[in-house]
């Protein structure tokens, strides 16, 4: 169902692409628009490794929302690294994309919960703060998972040397 990565010597490990998501705190969710065109829209995001998902806030109107009732299907992209090196007419990079499912989380036990792993990871040591923010937006947002089904990470050519010239 879904294409194998061209450069295949330049894919990273599902360890390696896990510990991207896991360090990461933006990307960009990637949705079917209005008109047949892409949407592609910068996200905060907390990565459940243990349920394979990633979790979103967002507004419960508008035009993600509008995309996302339409067609569940989705992508998520984040890169970890983009260092442009000029003088070899390139760039070393590391990202990683996924692909999906997502839903929009019905129950307020599984809202309130995936709230609080949001705000846990961007917010840590302060539950409190993090538990009035939540009520005091309570009505005006979503919570939204992407369930993963596909995976992949890829890294330029010149880390990968980089890495094998390093090794013992």
């Amino acid at each position: 169902m879904f294409r194998e990565m061209r450069r295949k010597k330049q894919q990273m490990s599902d360890e390696e692409a896990r510990g991207i998501l896991a360090g990461a705190t933006s990307g960009v969710l990637a949705l079917a628009g209005e008109s047949g065109y892409p949407y592609a829209v910068p996200m905060s995001f907390f990565y459940d490794e243990e349920e394979c998902r990633l979790l979103f806030h967002t507004a419960r109107v508008g035009h993600k929302m509008t995309a996302i009732e339409r067609c569940d299907k989705a992508s998520f992209c984040v890169i970890a690294e983009d260092t442009v090196v000029p003088s070899r007419f390139t760039t070393y990079y590391r990202s990683v994309i996924v692909f999906g499912r997502l839903r929009v989380l019905a129950s307020d036990e599984e809202k309130r919960r995936t709230a609080e792993l949001l705000g846990e990871a961007y917010y840590p040591d302060h539950p409190e703060a993090c538990d009035a923010e939540i009520k005091k937006h309570w009505l005006a947002f979503n919570m939204v998972e992407l369930k993963i089904e596909h995976m992949t990470g890829k890294k330029s050519k010149e880390l990968l040397q980089e890495e094998a010239s390093a090794e013992p």
